[in-house]
């Protein structure tokens, strides 16, 4: 998965053996013996990954959360060469009922269970994932069973990716170290099952991923599910990430049906599992795993009976920081804290009736209106789960001299309604944020509709969202990767990331209609290397700079006859992220 804290991961290797470890194969005779016989995991699970670095309890996390079983993120090796276990790569979180084996008992205590899983994105870009780690079988296998018996768990996880999928000599080593733990369960009469998971495309494993799967059947490996990855995509598209996580799980089905051609269709499904990255994953917006895509999945795995349903992670199930990617602490997007854990606990044992739920948004959203005019945009609601509901709507935040219509003012869930905005000829300019609220029974979910009043000749209030304070960049249009960011900011708690790479230049534009033939300044604070500001249509200018703090550009410019003009911000090609706050346009 994404990031494990490898504490040692860069770390200089340590003289440290097998046999200090206290690492003695269980076939050989001298595996720790369990106290009880590990419970099986229901056939249908729902386990989030739990961050296990940061000091967080499982047992309280998992209480408060609801989610009864939980997906342990990592267990690795200090440094390359090393065949010792650690969570995270670090010695003082050794594998020991001294490290959550309080936390552990615990959760058994309230039916629930955790799936310790080895690896990650750290550990197998930096050659600490165990069986890139060590090169022999035994230990390998003996540091398996170590965290088995340790913990008496019946799954462990294997999170493969990164350099781990090139490492065909690991990846030989880590199959023959599970064959070797399989045969050693089945003789001591200890239920065990073992999961991979893997990074995937939008219609399943790539080659590198598929080749893993191969090499554990050359080797009679036996493999329990398979996990895919169903986010960090990068591949540049625009992402229906519900509609991905069905296309690349049922593509996964047909490459199982290959490698396994006795099973039936319920066996391979049953062999299938989904980890979603909640809200907006580290590729950026273009890949968000929405509230409303969150029904959606659990139905479908469920009617198909996926294995195992999980996401990345546990700690980022809150709407704490809006716009923000890729975060460990939260998802990104507005939500209900433990919404996405709420949807998808029913999953275990079968899954069960999600709650009658719906969703709000207004296009378009945002809209300039002049004083004494009014603008109208839809309000728009849909089903996202159960049946359709009434749900009555309201307008907040009003500047003064503004009034809002709704009409009508209730809808069943899937219909819309008009809203009018009307401005008096007193109405302050300025940009406002209005909230659209849709409220049935205890629910309510909130839209925010950017509504700015327009100043003589179109003065201050022309450009709308110019501090980004909306948490998101509407109206504003960036290339793939821009995104509203809560770090680092000029002013007020949000900033726009112009993402510039190799082969765009991540710009983010605005049109405006500005009075003609009237001259204007745009102004704005940028951060970061050749960050340009400009306009184009009407008029035409433009100013850069080079800041590695934000640094204050501006350039002036008057409008032809039309006054219709683009106000743009960008980077340069290759030379990395842009930061811009506070823009404006005055007269």
């Amino acid at each position: 998965m994404r990031r494990p804290r490898a504490l040692g991961a860069f770390l200089s290797v340590l003289a440290t053996t097998v046999a200090s470890a206290g690492l003695v194969l269980g076939s050989g005779g001298g595996a720790q013996a369990a106290a009880t016989a590990a419970t099986p995991l229901p056939a249908h699970v729902f386990a989030p990954y739990f961050e296990s670095w940061t000091g967080d309890s499982p047992a309280a996390l998992s209480q408060q959360s609801g989610a009864k079983y939980l997906t342990m993120a990592f267990i690795q090796t200090q440094a390359r060469g090393s065949c010792t276990p650690y969570w995270n790569g670090d010695p003082d979180q050794p594998i020991a009922q001294s490290q959550f084996g309080a936390d552990f008992t615990t959760i058994r205590s309230r039916g629930g269970d955790v799936i310790p899983s080895f690896g990650g994105y750290t550990a197998d870009n930096g050659g600490t994932e165990i069986a890139d780690s060590c090169s022999s079988v035994d230990s390998i296998a003996a540091a398996y069973e170590k965290v088995i018996t340790t913990y008496d768990v019946s799954r462990l996880d294997m999170d493969i990716e990164d350099n781990s999928l090139e490492n065909n000599a690991g990846i030989d080593r880590r199959n023959k170290a599970i064959k070797k733990v399989q045969e050693w369960a089945a003789a001591d009469g200890r239920p065990l099952q073992i999961s991979y998971t893997l990074p995937t495309t939008t219609s399943g494993l790539a080659e590198s991923g598929l080749a893993v799967l191969e090499n554990a059947v050359s080797n009679g490996t036996r493999v329990d599910v398979v996990n895919l990855m169903t986010f960090d995509y990068y591949d540049g598209a625009a992402h229906n990430m519900a509609q991905d996580t069905r296309t690349a799980i049922t593509g996964l089905k047909g490459q199982l049906a290959e490698l396994y051609p006795s099973k039936t269709d319920a066996q391979l499904w049953g062999m299938t599992g989904i980890i979603e990255m909640p809200g907006i994953d580290d590729y950026g917006p273009a890949e968000t795993f929405t509230t409303a895509d969150a029904p959606v999945v659990y139905d479908w795995a469920a009617s198909k009976g996926v294995n195992t349903l999980s996401f990345w992670a546990l700690q980022r199930d809150n709407g704490g920081c809006p716009g923000t990617g890729g975060s460990d602490t939260c998802s990104g997007i507005a939500q209900d804290t433990w919404y996405f854990t709420h949807t998808f606990a029913p999953f275990t044992g079968g899954g069960g009736p999600v709650t009658d739920d719906y969703s709000v948004s207004v296009a378009p959203g945002s809209a300039t209106v002049a004083p004494g005019a009014s603008v109208s945009a839809t309000v728009n609601t849909a089903v996202v789960s159960g049946t359709a509901k009434t749900v009555a709507l309201t307008a907040s935040g009003l500047p003064a001299g503004v009034t809002a219509a709704l009409s009508p003012a209730s809808v069943t869930a899937g219909g819309t309604s008009k809203l009018t905005l009307a401005a008096s000829a007193s109405a302050a300019p300025g940009t406002y944020p209005v909230t659209v609220t849709g409220a049935s029974g205890t629910l309510s979910h909130p839209a925010t509709f950017t509504l700015t009043v327009s100043g003589p000749g179109g003065g201050t209030g022309s450009l709308v969202n110019g501090d980004f304070e909306t948490g998101s960049p509407s109206p504003w249009t960036c290339e793939s990767g821009g995104s509203v960011v809560s770090t680092p900011v000029h002013g007020g708690g949000h900033a726009l990331a112009v993402a510039a790479t190799a082969s765009q230049t991540g710009e983010c534009a605005q049109t405006l209609t500005l009075a003609p033939d009237t001259a204007y300044t745009l102004s704005g604070w940028l951060q970061g290397s050749y960050g340009h500001l400009g306009v184009r249509g009407d008029a035409s200018a433009s100013t850069w700079g080079s800041s590695s703090g934000y640094a204050k550009q501006s350039v002036t410019f008057t409008t032809g006859s039309t006054g219709k003009v683009t106000v743009y911000v960008h980077g340069w090609y290759g030379q990395g992220t842009v930061h811009a706050d506070d823009l404006a346009v005055t007269s």
